[in-house]
């Protein structure tokens, strides 16, 4: 019954949908095929020291009078300062009690209502200083509030400075905060307030808030104030935000500068929340079709605003979705959206798609900060998906052994995201070596969007909250570089013009899953798995170009990409990462438990569920048979119960984490690397020839390690050959003592961590001296 009440109720609307969305489309063409840029450019003088306050009202006499005091008094330091109060055709009597009130508050009344954003503009006509704050009559401002604001326009490339906002009730949750940002998203724009109590100085936002924020009057009146075309209320500031960086200026926000708000101290009073939804919903469009003028994202907004509007009559209405009264109220402003456009596309410098990036603190550092030519000491952001301390698997260890090198090259900060709470503790011994260290606790349960494109392994890690803060240490510490591990974190690179990207692959995620699909039986886990093999491969190769540096494991890894990416060659690189710290490792030839077997490995990582399963089942029993008293030593965080094996306990001994895994390389007789899927190198291999254990692996265990047979380590691929390889050296210990010899002067050799991280900063520092002297590193153009 209640769809077909909205129905009914929609019927018209409905019909007549398809008409709205393709005559407004129609109407954007025309306009940008018509439509001129201006030629006309502002200029500001740096260092203003007095400001005008604009305060828009309309029957807000308690408001003022509860409010108004702490502004003048703010303000009173400095003669050249003054306040405005702009007087929307009150009823209540304000202007009579401002005027006998206030005697140094000028008075700017108007006969009419004009809203804020008419009233604004009124103001800031009248103020005769350079800065203009304009503040909501609700808005109560600390004592010092104005000089940090000052402060932002000593560039004069910068268009507004918002303030920090606190709510007057300290109980109240913070919807706004003055900490803008803004993305595009589903054909459509998204904003938000973030609270960042690490923000303690000039930061950019996507936009300063009417009401609680500063601007330069000049650019302000260049891009014609608050548009009427978004009244009676709500984006006009986002709209001039937008329009400001697409101009090429800045938006920046100041937490020093704080004020505090009553919230809809005046329109939450007024208007329905069923009024201000509507409007709300209007106006997203109507910026859109203001503001947005690629077609790529257009033809997008288009699709889903119809889509959402139609799902809307069949499931109900949702906040944030446009809906068909709100495509029919954006309609019949279309003539003046299509003006709006005309305009502001005259006024843009800049695409889309940069005036989306320039807001975020990597992109704006990128952008506009002076930066050294050829940093000795680069300064590296290090981002890891996983916690890095204690190292219980083998990417960890990587990364841990590498971080340790590299705080002598190199300004280190970390970025890692914990799977609990309980993990902080750990890692807080990052913060006892490098620069810095934070970490965000990934949420619970699965990723949405099933029936994305992008791989589950990808979408398991995309948080926003990972990229503002990337984003944010990139700005703050003042980041040359850009380290990022894993292929799924690829989703945090972009298109830097002087900082440098680096992305190690620490295997390669598309052949991993391929490997893996040979051992898949059922049917429905074989097409989930032939699905994430497509979505991965589209993703890595879709991604990969964008880095300046793509490192790999190995040689191997580094010619089957370059089979999928031959321009990659210049870019990708083996070598650089996949070491270990030898001079931690004791190399004991001899001295061990006979007819012994080590595994090493987190079960979270399905290859090494798969690997000891297949040993236990296919491997164990022919050993057995000839050495009944041989046993396998398992190792690694979270083990299956025992139960799982149960038929071999008596020759199956489970220890599950260990924290310090040298003292069991030196005890046991063989280390065994029965990994069936997979692609990089196996950290446990080269801890274990570091070691001088003996090792008996697949070759897709050894890859990039061991291509001959009884070089470095015994190589089998079937379950007789990996028994008889264990067997053998069992029966000739001096053999095995030989091969695990020249397996640790190979580890000495070719896989020391601090020789190859000398060699990964060396390629840093050439990266950024390329890059910053637009040498052949990637700087993207930025067509408008």
């Amino acid at each position: 019954m209640a769809l077909l009440k909205r129905f009914v109720r929609a019927l018209a609307l409905l019909l007549l949908s398809p008409f709205l969305v393709a005559s407004s489309a129609l109407a954007l063409m025309v306009t940008d095929l018509v439509s001129r840029r201006r030629l006309d450019e502002s200029s500001a003088p740096a260092g203003p020291s007095a400001a005008s306050i604009v305060i828009p009202n309309w029957n807000g006499k308690e408001l003022l009078e509860k409010y108004l005091p702490s502004v003048i008094e703010a303000t009173s330091g400095n003669p050249a300062n003054e306040v405005i109060v702009v007087d929307n055709g009150s009823s209540d009597g304000s202007a009579e009690f401002l005027r006998a009130t206030f005697a140094s508050v000028k008075v700017v009344a108007l006969p009419v209502n004009r809203g804020f954003g008419g009233g604004s503009n009124e103001g800031v006509a009248k103020a005769v200083n350079r800065v203009v704050v304009l503040l909501n009559s609700d808005m109560r401002v600390s004592p010092d509030f104005l000089a940090p604001l000052l402060e932002g326009f000593h560039d004069p490339a910068v268009f507004a400075v918002s303030c920090q906002i606190f709510f007057t009730d300290p109980d109240k949750p913070r919807e706004e905060t003055g900490l803008t940002q803004g993305w595009w998203q589903n054909g459509g724009l998204r904003v938000r307030h973030r609270i960042d109590p690490e923000i303690d100085d000039l930061f950019p936002c996507f936009y300063g808030g009417g009401g609680s924020c500063a601007f330069d009057r000049g650019k302000f009146l260049e891009l014609g104030g608050f548009d009427a075309l978004l009244e009676p209320f709500y984006l006009e500031d986002t709209d001039l935000g937008y329009q400001a960086w697409k101009r090429g200026w800045k938006v920046l926000y100041q937490p020093r500068s704080i004020v505090y708000h009553e919230h809809r101290g005046t329109i939450g009073k007024r208007f329905s929340e069923e009024r201000i939804e509507a409007v709300l919903k209007k106006n997203y469009l109507l910026f859109t079709w203001k503001n947005i003028h690629e077609w790529r994202r257009l033809w997008g907004h288009f699709g889903f605003a119809w889509a959402g509007a139609l799902w809307g009559v069949a499931f109900g209405d949702a906040p944030g979705r446009p809906n068909l009264a709100s495509l029919w109220d954006a309609f019949l402003q279309l003539p003046q959206a299509v003006r709006s456009r005309s305009r502001a596309r005259g006024l843009a410098r800049i695409s889309d798609t940069e005036a989306f990036l320039r807001p975020l603190g990597g992109y704006y550092r990128d952008r506009f900060a002076s930066v050294e030519a050829a940093p000795r000491r680069p300064h590296v952001l290090f981002v890891s998906p996983y916690p890095i301390c204690p190292p219980v698997h083998g990417g960890a260890v990587f990364m841990y052994q590498t971080l340790r090198e590299l705080v002598a090259l190199a300004e280190v900060h970390v970025v890692e995201l914990l799977d609990e709470p309980g993990q902080e503790k750990a890692n807080q011994e990052l913060r006892q070596f490098c620069a810095s260290a934070e970490w965000i606790v990934r949420p619970a349960g699965r990723p949405a969007g099933s029936g994305s494109l992008d791989p589950y392994a990808v979408r398991e890690f995309a948080h926003p909250d990972v990229e503002w803060l990337i984003h944010r240490q990139i700005y703050r510490r003042q980041i040359d570089v850009l380290q990022v591990e894993y292929t799924p974190m690829a989703q945090y690179g972009g298109p830097y013009r002087r900082i440098v990207t680096a992305l190690f692959e620490h295997d390669i995620y598309f052949q991993s899953i391929a490997r893996g699909l040979r051992r898949t039986r059922r049917i429905v886990d074989r097409f989930k798995a032939r699905v994430e093999y497509l979505r991965a491969l589209r993703y890595e190769l879709g991604t990969l170009p964008v880095w300046d540096q793509v490192q790999v494991c190995t040689e191997a890894s580094r010619a089957y990409l370059l089979s999928f990416l031959p321009g990659l060659a210049g870019r990708l690189h083996a070598g650089l990462r996949a070491g270990i710290d030898t001079s931690r490792y004791e190399c004991r030839l001899g001295g061990r438990q006979p007819l012994t077997m080590l595994f090493v490995g987190g079960f979270r990582h399905v290859p090494n569920r798969v690997a000891v399963d297949w040993f236990v089942e296919s491997v164990l029993p022919l050993i057995l048979e000839r050495q009944p008293g041989a046993k396998l030593v398992v190792v690694g965080s979270d083990p299956p119960p025992a139960h799982v094996w149960a038929g071999s306990s008596d020759s199956l001994e489970i220890l599950g984490y260990v924290e310090d895994l040298r003292g069991r390389l030196a005890e046991y007789a063989l280390f065994v690397c029965p990994i069936l899927s997979g692609s990089g190198v196996r950290v446990k291999l080269l801890e274990a020839f570091a070691a001088g254990i003996p090792v008996v692996s697949t070759r897709v265990g050894a890859e990039g390690l061991a291509q001959k047979d009884g070089e470095f380590c015994a190589l089998a691929d079937d379950a007789g050959t990996f028994a008889e390889r264990i067997l053998t050296l069992f029966e000739n210990p001096q053999q095995a003592r030989d091969m695990a010899a020249r397996a640790r002067a190979e580890v000495e050799t070719n896989w020391d961590t601090a020789a190859l991280t000398r060699k990964l900063v060396a390629s840093y520092q050439l990266l950024v001296r390329e890059k910053r002297a637009g040498g052949p590193a990637i700087s993207p153009p930025d067509p408008v």
